[in-house]
């Protein structure tokens, strides 16, 4: 096998909804009240929803930019790769890249869908949810059903719309959901509590995989305002280990055969995090009275949970710590985070020691198994190699050429660069009048 054999399916990727989204989907006042797109007079793109603003975020949609423009911007669909909110570009997009399907979640809703959870108007905002999720898995992932992996939004705030959404989304086709990992930020009860009895039976019937994606429950550690943004995207993916933590715990995974997945979670913290669980369960187990089923704490998250990665040389080289099953890849498109359109060349480079099937493993049979999708179904295996879908960009004209859009402007001569903390996102918030606590701590900024 070499680079251009791999077949690879990325389970986090991204979307920034375009302004049409409801268009299809809802009519008269459903759609009059749905989440509206909208441009101020600085040319900056966002939402509005039930008196919410729902700004556009640069570090969200870089791809394609030179990494010295990354920053706030781009503020417009304009300044944006096309690929970035339009489906057929985003296929383009994913030929140059060599990357075979993708399970896509949202931006101006959430990644959880927590701006519906906020609306202070739950019957409408259930309609717009399940509008939102028509939009998903019959616009968006039906356009190219071999390439996209549908992920849906639940109501939570209601249980009997929860089960009745899952049964539906199910009915559809659709294997996932996402979730915030931290319920309480919602003003909803732990995950420990009854409330979410039937929605854990209606997911394992259902065989749904349930996504906690970074940012949308607890919040990224920082140490304070003033802490360099920087050092704050370095912990980013820590922050899953306070959720994973709290879903290793969880009475359910005893009753029922749940599947989680980390999104964005990285996957080279995960030993020795579940080195510390199985060490802290056997000092303490006589009292905390957890029982894990026979299990050690280590034998239950490699049941449960799927692990994935971007750029994680250390967590691949100890793969064996991990259930090899269980471990697939991201690519992040288009966050900050993206090697597009160069994921298949640094993603060979950490698995190349890897055995045939392991490298198949965690670039695709994993996904494939864990999500219930096959794009193999209608497609041949041959058609979606790294190398195949390459040379259909090329046929295509697919333009991966670095594109300038402004970005900051330069440095004046003896110029001192202000470095930019985790206080100026805040002040970004503040100056649209969105500075609200459950605003920040979506961004890891509570106080």
């Amino acid at each position: 096998m070499n680079m251009n054999d791999m077949v690879i399916i990325s389970v986090d990727d991204h979307i920034t909804e375009p302004p049409d989204m409801f268009d299809k989907h809802l009519t008269g006042n459903d759609l009059e009240s749905a989440p509206k797109f909208g441009t101020d007079e600085n040319g900056k793109s966002f939402w509005t929803y039930q008196g919410m603003y729902m700004p556009s975020v640069g570090l969200n949609a870089v791809v394609g930019r030179p990494l010295e423009e990354y920053g706030m911007e781009p503020n417009s669909l304009e300044e944006m790769r096309e690929g970035v909110y339009n489906v057929h570009a985003r296929i383009g997009d994913m030929n140059a890249n060599g990357v075979a399907a993708s399970l896509n979640f949202g931006t101006c809703v959430g990644f959880d869908g927590g701006k519906f959870h906020q609306a202070p108007d739950k019957n409408l905002a259930l309609k717009h949810l399940r509008a939102y999720n028509d939009w998903h898995i019959d616009e968006w992932c039906a356009a190219y059903p071999d390439r996209f992996i549908p992920c849906a939004l639940l109501p939570t705030w209601d249980m009997q719309a929860t089960v009745a959404e899952i049964k539906r989304i199910a009915s559809k086709g659709c294997s996932s959901v996402s979730l915030n990992e931290n319920p309480t930020k919602q003003g909803l009860p732990s995950i420990h509590n009854e409330y979410w009895q039937p929605m854990w039976q209606a997911i394992a019937e259902a065989d749904i995989t349930m996504c906690l994606h970074i940012g949308a429950g607890n919040p990224v550690p920082h140490a304070s305002m003033e802490t360099p943004i920087e050092a704050w995207i370095t912990t980013m993916p820590l922050s899953s280990a306070v959720g994973a933590a709290d879903w290793l715990h969880l009475s359910a995974l005893s009753e029922f055969n749940l599947k989680i997945a980390l999104s964005e979670a990285s996957i080279g913290w995960i030993p020795y995090f579940l080195e510390r669980a199985d060490f802290s369960h056997s000092r303490h187990k006589f009292w905390t009275h957890n029982h894990f089923d026979g299990l050690t704490p280590s034998e239950r998250f490699k049941k449960h949970f799927m692990v994935c990665f971007i750029d994680d040389a250390y967590g691949l080289k100890n793969l064996n710590e991990l259930n090899e099953d269980l471990v697939a890849y991201e690519c992040d498109y288009p966050h900050s985070d993206t090697l597009w359109p160069e994921c298949p060349e640094h993603l060979w480079e950490q698995l190349k020691h890897l055995s045939e099937l392991q490298i198949d493993k965690v670039t695709h049979f994993n996904a494939m198994n864990w999500f219930r999708f096959d794009p193999f179904k209608n497609t041949a295996k041959e058609q979606l190699t790294v190398g195949a879908l390459r040379a259909r960009a090329i046929h295509d004209g697919v333009d991966t050429t670095p594109k300038s859009l402004g970005g900051e402007r330069p440095l004046a001569m003896d110029e001192v660069a202000r470095r930019v903390t985790s206080g100026d996102l805040a002040k970004m918030f503040a100056r649209h009048g969105q500075a609200d606590e459950k605003s920040k701590s979506a961004w890891g900024m509570s106080k």
